[in-house]
């Protein structure tokens, strides 16, 4: 007889055990149809497809091309039609609605909002409206039957002058649906030791803050976003497999900075299907996550953009179980090292894990014994009768 513990989870159990997402960009998880119905209350016309169908194929094409810059392209689109209240309301509570209907109950997302002020919005306006969102978005799931609690991630640009500016924003709203700050854009010519104004603010005001580092770029990315500006996690980081060396006999080394990486347990918010639309993995098969999960480094499992790389949270699990023959015990393991990193205080992560998530695998891990239950034949009348 096989326990549940050691055999392979179903699409369904996935798709219903409980999730923690830690990176994912609002401009980057749009529907289709919400961004031809939004083009067309904006009058935007630069969408390279009218129809909700063929323009989800198109974002998933267009990012599918093996380069960063390429992929971050697309977004030019998602954020044209994300400039008034309105929108951004919209985008933001059909963002935690999708998540939770996913079984994601635990999320931080990102979204830059300088990104957002071509129609005359402010910063604090676009923060206030996909907060607001935000908060439509949880009651809407409750309503189905779901439930998921969101944060925000203020981003600012790598390749802008407003980082600071964003710091100090994501700090005036920290206590107002805000729990951190994080740098995105292209890494190769824009180092995050460019900010450090802002990395030294937050640090004082003792705030969090993540940096995409160790995507496009290598080990030098991860260094500095470490050593030099003491970030709390690293999105994606998975470049730092490039110091880590196995032998031919499977003996592992690891270098002073993956060392230091697993020792002190700096969590990296791993996104295998968009890591593979970037070229900074070759297969599901060949990611780091892989020998890293092996290694016991910090990993968790994200989407980074579900409308560009046409995933969601049970689609990366999905993957890795097929690649890896991982259980519901890997997959309980990346959902607790998620919730242990999450920006939120101490005793809310641990109610979280306690009384959410170990109690939603304990009980897909169970379902077996019911099917076992059901799937033995009553004993027929007049046999023995079991002895006890």
């Amino acid at each position: 007889m096989q326990s549940q513990k050691t055999s392979t989870p179903t699409p369904d159990q996935i798709r219903r055990a409980p999730k923690v997402l830690l990176h994912d960009h609002l401009d980057g998880g749009l529907r289709p149809g919400t961004i031809v119905d939004l083009a067309r209350e904006s009058g935007y016309a630069g969408l390279p497809e009218s129809d909700p169908d063929k323009l989800g194929t198109w974002f998933r094409e267009a990012a599918d091309s093996g380069s960063l810059e390429r992929y971050l392209e697309t977004f030019a689109h998602t954020c044209a039609v994300m400039q008034t209240r309105e929108a951004l309301v919209r985008v933001a509570a059909e963002c935690a609605e999708d998540l939770a209907a996913d079984g994601v109950v635990y999320a931080e997302i990102r979204y830059a909002p300088e990104q957002h002020l071509e129609a005359g919005l402010t910063l604090e306006e676009v923060v206030e409206a996909v907060n607001e969102g935000f908060r439509e978005g949880e009651r809407r799931a409750r309503e189905d039957g779901n439930r998921i609690r969101v944060g925000a991630l203020l981003t600012a640009m790598r390749h802008a002058a407003r980082s600071l500016e964003i710091a100090e924003l994501a700090n005036r709203y920290r206590d107002h649906g805000v729990v951190g700050f994080d740098i995105a854009g292209a890494e190769a010519g824009f180092p995050p030791t460019r900010h450090l104004d802002a990395f030294e603010y937050l640090k004082r005001e003792n705030n969090h803050f993540t940096i995409h580092a160790g995507e496009a770029f290598g080990l030098p990315s991860i260094w500095q976003a470490l050593q030099w500006c003491g970030a709390d996690r690293l999105g994606h980081g998975v470049r730092i497999i490039d110091d880590i060396q196995v032998a031919e006999d499977g003996a592992v080394k690891l270098g002073p900075l993956a060392s230091y990486v697993r020792d002190k347990r700096i969590p990296l918010e791993m996104c295998p299907s968009s890591n593979l639309q970037t070229a900074a993995a070759a297969s599901y098969a060949e990611h780091p996550i892989g020998l890293l999960r092996r290694l016991h480094f910090r990993v968790t499992v994200n989407t980074d953009n579900r409308l560009m790389s046409g995933t969601s949270m049970s689609r990366e699990f999905e993957h890795l179980v097929e690649a890896f023959a991982y259980s519901l015990d890997d997959l309980q393991w990346f959902t607790v090292n998620a919730m242990k990193s999450a920006f939120i205080p101490f005793d809310e992560r641990l109610a979280m894990i306690n009384d959410v998530i170990k109690p939603g695998y304990a009980e897909l891990k169970a379902e077996w014994l019911f099917q076992q239950a059901a799937a033995t034949p009553a004993l027929a009348s007049g046999s023995a009768t079991p002895q006890g």
